[in-house]
């Protein structure tokens, strides 16, 4: 598991993911946004925990009329829906900038992941990566099927999870007999 010595932050614009991604684009269109984000989100899960990033998706408030809320869905992701009226942008760029303020040189990366142009500028500006939507994609796709192949290659585990069929013979022995009362 490539796990980076330097802590990762990713910040996910998931309305610009949808928007730019063809297959969450197709399921936006055909079972409606909470389809879409709902799929977006369980890509991200497995992405996120594989290379050790804590992540955010962050969901601006354009299509709900809500206080933000912030929704843990695995001990590397969030979902962060921002306050009434507040872009997922401005919520990235803040954050992206607060960061900066507070850490280090060199203590701890943050990458933001979108294709919007003016966002790029503005949090690289502050120090943060950027990643295009078709690099996380392409990422996202390649850790998707190296955990395939690393699932493939492991060993069958026994038939019979019991720990009886874990015991080297001797000790199956021994046991055989205290059940017997020998």
């Amino acid at each position: 598991m490539p796990r980076s010595s330097t802590p990762v932050t990713l910040l996910v614009d998931g309305y610009n993911i949808i928007g730019i991604w063809s297959a969450l684009r197709d399921v936006r269109d055909r079972d409606g946004l909470e389809a879409a984000r709902r799929e977006l989100i369980e890509s991200l899960v497995n992405y996120s925990a594989y290379h050790g990033y804590e992540a955010q998706v962050v969901f601006d408030s354009q299509y709900r009329n809500s206080r933000g809320m912030r929704e843990v869905i695995s001990r590397n992701l969030a979902v962060q829906y921002t306050d009434f009226n507040q872009t997922a942008d401005t919520y990235i760029e803040k954050l992206c900038a607060v960061r900066a303020r507070q850490r280090a040189p060199f203590a701890s990366r943050t990458i933001v992941a979108t294709s919007d142009r003016a966002q790029q500028l503005t949090v690289v500006g502050y120090g943060a990566e950027w990643m295009s939507a078709d690099q996380l994609h392409l990422d996202v796709k390649a850790t998707q099927q190296r955990m395939r192949r690393r699932q493939r290659s492991k060993p069958k585990r026994a038939s019979r999870p019991f720990l009886g069929t874990r015991l080297d013979p001797i000790a199956q022995q021994r046991l055989a007999q205290l059940r017997r009362g020998y």
